[in-house]
């Protein structure tokens, strides 16, 4: 771990950021260039207190989840990622893992959607960053460890994962997860993270064996969405996904209509914010 090296790349990484390029707000004048260290530390979901020995070359060695979370906050590329593992004494992410460094030209997409529901996925099917109002319609997906990230793996192993669309859409959502994770699993190879999603799958769910064996390979969502939120009921969205070159990360939007009823249902949902959606229940 070269102490020095990281403490100066971060700090120079921040001075380099500007309030806006992160979705934050300039507010009163600034005494110093970049953004400042508690706003890094709370885009990196860590204290400010960690953050600040590290930049004073002080402290333990940070964990690869840490530097993967600081590499989102301040917005490094893949260059830039790599290095920063390596000055903090770690090997650089390995290629053919799953894509969850988030690409800095869709977290720029992303800063700028406030009124609408927008999140950022992995190949996977992962949420790697959400906004206040995709948290609001979906829920908090931030706590979510091990193969439940994956909403392909909960999606067939949790119940509670399927109260949110329409009973007549839900075997059409079985049949794109499968189909994405076939592209995915395609791209990354049998040995990946994606092997391993697809071997615990077959022994999980016979539901997700079947589908497996048709052999469908798509990358898309649908273009239209009704989603079922626990107080709003029933909310039609139209969808757009924006992909990486390589396609291992998407982000995808949902809007409505102006004056339509989906559109009056997300203003609703910005005033009441985020919603649990029950952990136990099946529909009835």
């Amino acid at each position: 771990m070269d102490r020095a090296a990281l403490a100066d790349f971060l700090r120079r990484r921040r001075e380099a950021l500007q309030p806006g390029d992160v979705g934050l707000a300039a507010g009163a004048r600034r005494r110093a260039p970049g953004l400042r260290r508690e706003e890094v530390a709370a885009l990196a979901a860590m204290s400010t207190d960690y953050y600040t020995r590290l930049e004073q070359q002080r402290g333990p060695q940070p964990s690869a989840q840490m530097l993967a979370s600081l590499a989102r906050a301040l917005r490094l590329t893949k260059d830039e990622r790599d290095y920063l593992f390596r000055v903090a004494g770690h090997n650089a992410p390995a290629v053919v893992s799953a894509a969850t460094h988030v690409a800095p030209a869709l977290l720029r997409v992303l800063d700028r959607l406030d009124d609408t529901p927008a999140l950022i996925l992995s190949n996977l099917g992962e949420t790697l960053v959400q906004n206040r109002m995709a948290a609001a319609l979906f829920g908090d997906k931030s706590g979510y460890t091990g193969l439940a990230r994956s909403e392909i793996y909960r999606w067939f192993t949790a119940p509670a994962e399927r109260l949110r669309y329409l009973e007549e859409d839900r075997d059409r959502q079985s049949r794109a997860q499968v189909a994405n994770l076939r592209a995915a699993y395609g791209s990354m190879g049998p040995q990946s993270r994606a092997g391993e999603l697809v071997r615990a799958l077959q022994k999980a769910s016979p539901e997700f064996a079947e589908l497996w064996e048709r052999h469908e390979v798509a990358k898309r969502f649908a273009d239209h969405k009704t989603l079922i939120h626990p107080q709003l009921g029933a909310i039609g969205l139209d969808c757009q996904a924006l992909f990486t070159e390589d396609q291992s990360q998407a982000l995808l939007v949902l809007t409505a209509s102006p004056r339509s009823e989906g559109c009056e249902k997300l203003q609703l949902l910005a005033v009441l914010g985020h919603e649990r959606f029950p952990a136990d229940t099946t529909p009835g």
